[in-house]
């Protein structure tokens, strides 16, 4: 097992239970169909950290299924922005300290508004991203959401 993340040393310091999950990284294929693959679990379960900035509050966080997209609209309701938008790639790593393929709304550098797409609520455990390419934290939703201080919302688009 490889070492742990910050985001790793974050939820032990708060007492909550995860699993990390190593996995084959692909290079060109950084999508969560692909991780999902890799873990044998459904894409349902398989969360992306998406970054946006918002035109009245700034940049917020987005946790949304592998197979559904954020939904901007309701993003930017849910986070009280007229509009929001994804980020440039080359601000991901400056703003949060995790790179494309490896970012976690657990331990970036600095704590930003976190909304998880309200389903994640119906699973048991989902899994997200440990902070690194190739580990993923296999945690409960509400444990995600209480170690990113994040708040349940309609987030994402329904197929």
């Amino acid at each position: 097992m490889s070492e742990k993340t910050n985001a790793a040393r974050i939820l032990d310091r708060l007492k909550i239970k995860y699993e990390l999950v190593e996995y084959t990284v692909d290079p060109d294929n950084l999508a969560a169909d692909h991780v999902a693959e890799e873990l044998g679990e459904h894409i349902e379960q398989v969360y992306k950290t998406l970054v946006l900035r918002g035109d009245k509050t700034g940049i917020i966080v987005c946790v949304v299924a592998g197979n559904r997209e954020v939904d901007l609209k309701k993003a930017a309701k849910a986070s009280g922005n007229k509009k929001v938008e994804m980020i440039a790639m080359k601000e991901l790593l400056p703003l949060t300290g995790y790179i494309r393929g490896g970012c976690t709304a657990i331990g970036m550098k600095k704590h930003y508004p976190t909304y998880i797409s309200e389903e994640a609520q119906h699973f048991p455990f989902i899994y997200v991203s440990a902070g690194k390419r190739g580990l993923q934290l296999k945690l409960s939703p509400l444990d995600l959401a209480k170690a990113a201080q994040a708040s349940f919302a309609e987030v994402a688009t329904i197929e």
